[in-house]
C-alpha cells in the first residue's frame, strides 16, 4: 500500500527526487488517457438515441449538462466505437471565433520571409557591373520578390486549418470534432457556424486571391498532415461527427438550435454512478467500503453540486486512506467533495 503522506513538511527533505504512484488511470498523459476515457463511458438510453440520429441526419450533437456528468467523454466513446481516429478538439472560450476553428494564416511569418528574400535579392551583386546599374538591379529584384509574394507553393506553408476545417477537409472522413463549452463563446459564435454546419464548406480568401494562377494549393491540417485545397474552398467529402457540449449558462437563437441534434445529461443516479465507478476501477469493484462512499458523496451532492470524477477520485484513494484516523478520512473527503457552486 502506498504511503499516503508523499509530501510531508515534518519529515526530512528527500536526497533525491521521489518517485509518485501510479496516476489514476484517467489521468495517465496522451493515448492511454482517451482511451481510457472511450472505453469506460456509459451511455443512457436516450444518449444513444441522439447520438444515432446525429449520425444518420449528419447534423451536429448538442449536448448540455452540469460540469463532470461525461459530455466531453462521449464523442471519444463513439470515434473508438466507429474506427473515427484521433478526436479534433475546439476549446471555446469568450474570445473564440469562426476563423480560429476554420484556419489560421500566419501573415508575419510571411512578411518576414519576403523581406528576407528582398534582402538576399539586393545584397547579391552582379560581377562586371558599374555600382549604378547594380543598385538598379537591386530594386528591380526586390520589385520580383514582392511581385512573387503570392508564389502558391510558399503560401500553402503559412496556412494551417483549424480543428473545425481539419474535419472538414480530412481524407479520411468521417472525423469526429469536440466543439468544447460552446456556451462560453461570445454571443456571434453559433450564429457564424451556420453556414459552415449547413454546407460543410467554407473559403479560405488569402488562396481564393491567387486561385486563377494556380488551383491546388496544398496547406497543412492542426494535426500537420497535407491538405490539397481547390480554388481557395475546403469542401467535405464527409460530414464530420461534431459534438458540441454546453453546461447550460445560456440560451442559443433558434436557427442555431433547429440545425443540431439536441441531448441533455442528468446527474447520474446511484445506480449509473456504480456502474461507471466499476467501469474506471473495475480492481476495486469488490471493496466493502465503495457503497458507503457512493451514499455519502450522494448525501452530499444533494447540498452542492458535486461532479462524477470526484466520487471516482476518492474510491481510488480509498486503499491509501485506510489507516488513517477518522478525522484525518473526514478531512480528506472535505477535500475531495467540494462543492461546485
Amino acid at each position: 500500500m502506498a504511503t499516503w503522506k508523499i509530501y510531508d513538511p515534518d519529515a526530512k527533505p528527500a536526497k533525491s527526487k521521489v518517485k509518485l504512484p501510479a496516476p489514476p488511470p484517467w489521468r495517465q498523459p496522451g493515448p492511454r488517457r482517451r482511451a481510457v476515457i472511450a472505453s469506460t463511458f456509459r451511455a443512457t438510453d436516450e444518449v444513444r438515441d441522439a447520438v444515432n440520429v446525429a449520425l444518420h441526419l449528419r447534423r451536429p450533437l448538442l449536448i448540455t449538462g452540469k460540469p463532470g456528468t461525461g459530455k466531453s467523454s462521449l464523442v471519444y466513446s463513439v470515434a473508438q466505437q466507429l474506427g473515427l481516429g484521433e478526436v479534433l478538439v475546439w476549446p471555446i472560450n469568450s474570445r473564440s471565433a469562426l476563423q480560429e476553428g476554420l484556419y489560421r494564416y500566419d501573415a508575419l511569418a510571411r512578411l518576414q520571409q519576403i523581406q528576407q528574400q528582398q534582402a538576399r535579392s539586393a545584397a547579391k551583386p552582379e560581377s562586371g557591373l558599374p555600382a549604378q546599374k547594380t543598385a538598379r538591379n537591386a530594386v528591380r529584384a526586390a520589385a520580383t520578390a514582392a511581385a512573387t509574394a503570392d508564389d502558391l507553393d510558399e503560401l500553402g506553408a503559412f496556412v494551417t486549418l483549424g480543428p473545425l476545417g481539419s474535419a472538414l477537409a480530412a481524407a479520411d472522413a468521417p472525423r469526429a470534432l469536440l466543439i468544447d463549452e460552446i456556451d462560453k463563446s461570445d454571443v456571434d459564435l453559433p450564429n457564424d457556424l451556420l453556414g459552415v454546419l449547413d454546407t460543410g464548406s467554407f473559403s479560405i480568401a488569402e488562396l481564393q486571391r491567387v486561385a486563377a494562377r494556380q488551383p491546388d494549393v496544398a496547406v497543412r491540417s492542426i494535426e500537420g498532415k497535407p491538405v490539397t485545397v481547390r480554388k481557395g474552398v475546403v469542401s467535405f467529402s464527409e460530414y464530420p461527427f461534431i459534438v458540441m457540449t454546453s453546461n447550460g449558462e445560456r440560451d442559443f437563437p433558434a436557427p442555431f438550435l433547429r440545425r443540431c441534434v439536441q441531448c441533455t445529461l442528468p446527474d447520474p443516479d446511484e445506480t449509473q454512478l456504480a456502474s461507471i465507478v466499476r467501469a474506471h476501477l473495475p480492481a476495486m469493484a469488490g471493496d466493502p467500503q465503495m457503497q458507503d462512499l457512493l451514499k455519502e458523496f450522494l448525501g452530499r451532492r444533494e447540498q452542492g453540486a458535486l461532479a462524477t470524477d470526484q466520487l471516482l477520485n476518492a474510491q481510488y484513494l480509498s486503499p491509501q486512506r485506510q489507516g488513517l484516523s477518522k478525522e484525518e478520512q473526514e478531512r480528506i473527503l472535505d477535500v475531495l467533495f467540494k462543492s461546485l457552486d
